[in-house]
């Protein structure tokens, strides 16, 4: 039998297997991670479904929505059936997604423990392959001011200028810092440069009566807080 020459599309599948139908039927929670990336991309090539060629492409990141979400559009690319558009459709989905949850966790603006701290920073940090250091100002209360950039790459501390973090803390009132910064890696345990800018932070904020309350060490599924560890 002849192969057919066009992309298997989801219009051709039964009613029972269209995630598009499902969805509608049945509500959002009952598809699979495969079925939404199918709907997403529509069809797969000539030889393979769009939920198999999904199911194939999740494979890939070990099943795991946030590593998928890290690929770029070649990568993506690399898929037989998954070109520059499909690619940017996935990519564009999955940010969404991050920039949903990240409101959704914001919308208090208050922080209570290194847990909270951390549900506020991961969208931020968790899947970057670089490093970054972000501090928070937060207000009397506890909620946040402000959350801000404070350099990119590796940590020195030649990369901190305490005077600009204090100018900053003065102008929007702040009172109390949470540090935090990322390690692509996965490693949980703080170096000797983490602790160094620790204490350079925390020496320039207490001199204006700001509290260092944290520094997080973050990663996609984990964290480690210098405060709930004894090291501030």
């Amino acid at each position: 039998m002849q192969d057919n020459p066009y992309p298997f599309s989801i219009k051709q599948w039964s009613d029972d297997d269209r995630p598009r139908e499902k969805l509608v039927q049945k509500g959002r929670a009952v598809l699979s991670d495969a079925e939404l990336v199918a709907i997403l991309i529509g069809s797969g090539s000539k030889n393979e479904s769009a939920v198999a060629l999904s199911k194939r492409i999740l494979a890939s990141v070990g099943n795991n929505l946030n590593e998928l979400g890290k690929l770029s559009v070649e990568q993506l690319s690399r898929f037989n059936g998954i070109g520059e558009a499909k690619a940017v459709t996935i990519i564009a989905a999955l940010e969404m997604g991050r920039r949903r949850k990240e409101q959704d966790i914001k919308k208090s603006g208050q922080v209570n423990s290194s847990r909270e701290a951390f549900e506020v920073l991961l969208p931020t940090l968790g899947d970057l392959e670089h490093e970054e250091f972000w501090i928070l100002y937060l207000n009397n209360a506890n909620k946040i001011l402000l959350s801000a950039q404070l350099s990119k790459g590796g940590l020195t501390g030649t990369l901190v200028d305490v005077r600009l973090v204090m100018k900053k803390a003065l102008e929007l009132g702040a009172v109390a810092l949470i540090l935090a910064h990322n390690h692509p890696s996965g490693s949980l345990r703080p170096s000797k440069a983490d602790k160094e800018v620790t204490q350079r932070l925390k020496k320039g904020a207490s001199a204006l009566d700001i509290k260092v309350l944290d520094h997080l060490i973050v990663t996609q599924k984990d964290y480690f807080s210098f405060a709930d560890g004894g090291l501030l």
